[in-house]
């Protein structure tokens, strides 16, 4: 529990300070290998989804400027914080790696006993070997694994091979309006340099603050993936201030980090599924209400994200055919005729940028099936 003299900080006060630290209360400026570099990374999954983020948080967003970076290895797509794939700068791609090692270690036991009698150094090798030989699918580095290993389970070995190197998703994956398989090679081969050691958490937790914050140990434990994070907060703690939320919790932040007040206005923002704000907390409750907690996915599936007046507030689907590109949007609950205006508004903004289509509709439904 915190200190019973450190200042409260209200839901709505925790919601403005994210979204202040996020981009969301007003877009940027800034450029994209800075943005993505700032919130450390974009979760991405899904290909889409990073350019999606990137228009919510950056002033005449052009996708092709991301695609650019990808193209040019200075961004990659890399599994990182929570064991899921994230689109980081270079530099952090070499850096966080090997400092979420500890979740794929946790990952690969989960998969031992598919694993008898295999060599996991002599796997990680020829592994190595095989990916930068030529970038390989996870279906052809498990058939070359296999000749070596006929008894193992095929999709165990392939799974630690991943868990034990730094893979990549090398281009065309991910790049806007291409396409490709899941082909993957090692960072350090991708980039042409070294991975770094481990670093300390320490840098990378006052870059989460910096990003997420303020927020509690819990909070960044589970935004990283990572565990026993306590000692390093606590080293960090007379560099740091602290807070309560309204259940007592304690809560860390940068002391120069803005702290809007609550009341500034949060503009509608249409956030892609697994968007970084909806993820990078233990405690979600900032920006998803607790009455609609789970409504904005199911499982692994998440789904599109409309925020009004910073927090959930609706779902969203785009369909898109050669001729016309259309927004559905569900709302969660009661909507003014204002903020319908004001999300109709945004979304013909993002078709704008983000569908190709001549022509563009944005539709309320009660309904959205999310099945296809």
């Amino acid at each position: 529990m915190a200190a019973k003299n450190a200042p409260v900080l209200s839901r709505r006060a925790l919601n403005r300070a994210t979204l202040e630290r996020q981009m969301l209360l007003r877009r940027t400026l800034v450029p994209v290998k800075d943005v993505v570099t700032r919130l450390v990374g974009l979760q991405a999954q899904n290909t889409r989804p990073p350019y999606f983020q990137l228009h919510s948080r950056i002033e005449d967003f052009d996708p092709a400027a991301l695609s650019a970076l990808m193209e040019s290895r200075e961004v990659v797509r890399i599994v990182t914080l929570r064991s899921t794939i994230h689109t980081h700068t270079a530099d952090d791609a070499l850096a966080l790696r090997p400092l979420v090692q500890p979740a794929r270690d946790r990952e690969l036991k989960m998969f031992r006993s598919g694993l008898t009698g295999v060599d996991l150094e002599r796997l990680a090798s020829l592994s190595k070997e095989l990916v930068e030989e030529r970038p390989r699918t996870m279906k052809q580095l498990r058939e070359e694994l296999t000749v070596h290993w006929p008894d193992a389970d095929p999709r165990a070995l392939s799974v630690a091979a991943r868990c034990l190197l730094p893979l990549v998703q090398v281009t065309p994956r991910g790049l806007w309006g291409r396409g490709g398989p899941v082909a993957l090679t090692t960072v350090e081969h991708w980039l042409g340099r070294a991975s770094h050691q481990a670093p300390a958490p320490d840098g990378t937790v006052l870059r989460y603050l910096g990003a997420f914050g303020p927020a509690s140990v819990k909070d960044m434990q589970m935004w990283a993936g990572l565990t026993r994070l306590r000692e390093v907060f606590e080293r960090l703690r007379p560099r740091l201030v602290t807070f309560r939320d309204e259940n007592g919790v304690e809560l860390f932040d940068l002391p120069d980090a803005p702290r809007p007040g609550p009341d500034v206005p949060a503009p509608p923002r249409f956030l892609p599924e697994f968007d970084n704000v909806l993820l990078g907390h233990a405690d979600r409750t900032r920006v998803i209400p607790p009455a609609y907690k789970g409504r904005n996915g199911v499982g692994n599936q998440s789904y599109g994200t409309v925020l009004v007046d910073g927090f959930l507030a609706a779902l969203w689907r785009l369909d898109e055919t050669t001729d016309e590109a259309t927004v559905t949007v569900q709302p969660l609950g009661g909507l003014s005729g204002a903020q319908r205006e004001e999300i109709t508004q945004e979304a013909v903004e993002m078709l704008t940028v983000m569908s190709a289509a001549p022509a563009h509709d944005v539709r309320f439904a009660t309904f959205i099936d999310f099945g296809d």
